[in-house]
């Protein structure tokens, strides 16, 4: 029989800071949606992804073609019944985009079960802590038998028409299987795994890394750069050119976002420094765009055996105001790396020094490296 798995993407990253749904957020090469989308493909015909609202054509784009993209909801099962509307299978896996390793052959476990004839199949973990029930004081009220707790996990496993009915009722629970109980159904447990561990905060990042073998090979850096501003001449800054805003001195374009990436990159790596690579005895980075400056970086960081994780850059100055082109920025940054998640931020000194008196600006950049 058919599967249709459904992946719930549609959370966001608020725990981890970082400003965008946590399904985008970086695992080593490949996001938590493609690493969960990876796993799910050998073993569903049909792939649908509940979005975030607002995010849908971007993680279109990301998952290319042959995967749908719903719209989320305001809750999980929201999500869910959004995606369940579409599936066209006899079998559907609902799994959270947050257990990003969850793999294949915990998938195709579940699968089995349903062929074997359970209409609801959900993994789970051996409890191994002493668990206690407590009142609204925090006294202790009962201390439950561990042997008869498992920790729960996804991806879940239901007949279509056990999981249609279950959401009939529009009721919301933390997951599918909670909805099949609630109408008295039967869910069968069967071993899960503990790489398929849920990945909300950057401490359960750090543990996920493990398992694909980044346990010491990150490297992190800072780079710095400031230039005044130079009458006559352009601006250029983040990649970007910004007219009729007045231009900053420097051997090459003078562009500090781009230069203190470098920076932080050649820091993450140990390959010098700004001024060692690029500095004014090598006339031919005169003038040279930051761009230009941030594709050889790259160049040089891949040839030294690193890829690049992440990089983030916050420019300090007066002007010009970052915020209408903070999206533009982003973009032409990590063309010019390869695509890497980018950050992009700005703020003043409140008067204070160069930049707060408007007589340059500067910027403080941070990246993540990883050994390849």
């Amino acid at each position: 029989m058919s599967v249709s798995a459904i992946i719930a993407a549609a959370g966001s990253g608020e725990r981890f800071g970082a400003g965008y749904p946590k399904a985008l957020i970086q695992l080593g090469d490949r996001t938590l949606l493609e690493h969960a989308i990876s796993a799910l493909a050998p073993v569903a015909d049909q792939i649908i992804v509940a979005a975030p609202v607002g995010f849908e054509q971007q993680i279109s784009q990301l998952v290319g073609g042959g995967i749908t993209v719903v719209s989320g909801g305001s809750t999980r099962s929201a999500s869910v019944r959004n995606a369940l509307a579409v599936v066209t299978s006899d079998f559907v896996l609902v799994h959270d985009a947050a257990r990003a390793l969850a793999s294949t052959e915990l998938a195709r476990s579940v699968v089995t079960s349903l062929q074997s004839g359970n209409t609801a199949v959900v993994p789970g973990l051996l409890e191994v802590d002493t668990v206690k029930t407590i009142d609204a004081s925090g006294r202790v009220t009962a201390t439950l038998d561990r042997s008869e707790l498992r920790r729960i996990q996804t991806p879940q496993g239901f007949s279509a028409k056990a999981l249609r009915d279950a959401h009939a009722s529009g009721k919301e629970a933390t997951d599918d299987a909670a909805l099949i109980e609630l109408l008295g159904g039967t869910v069968n447990v069967i071993d899960g795994e503990e790489r398929a561990l849920k990945i909300t905060t950057p401490s359960d990042l750090t543990a996920a890394l493990t398992y694909l073998g980044f346990t010491n090979s990150f490297r992190t850096g800072i780079g710095t750069d400031a230039h005044a501003f130079a009458t006559g001449r352009e601006l250029w800054l983040a990649g970007l050119n910004w007219p009729g805003e007045e231009g900053v001195d420097g051997h090459s374009d003078g562009d500090v976002a781009a230069h203190a990436i470098c920076d932080a990159l050649f820091a993450a790596t140990g390959l010098g420094d700004l001024g060692s690579n690029f500095g004014t005895d090598r006339p031919e980075y005169a003038n040279a765009s930051g761009s230009t400056l941030l594709q050889q970086t790259r160049e040089l960081v891949t040839k030294a055996g690193y890829a690049i994780s992440n990089v983030t850059v916050q420019i300090i100055g007066s002007k010009p105001k970052i915020g209408a082109r903070r999206a533009e920025a982003i973009e032409a940054i990590s063309k010019a790396l390869g695509g890497v998640d980018v950050s992009v931020s700005a703020t003043t000194t409140d008067g204070m020094g160069l930049t707060g008196e408007g007589k340059g600006i500067a910027a403080v950049a941070s990246a993540l490296v990883y050994k390849q």
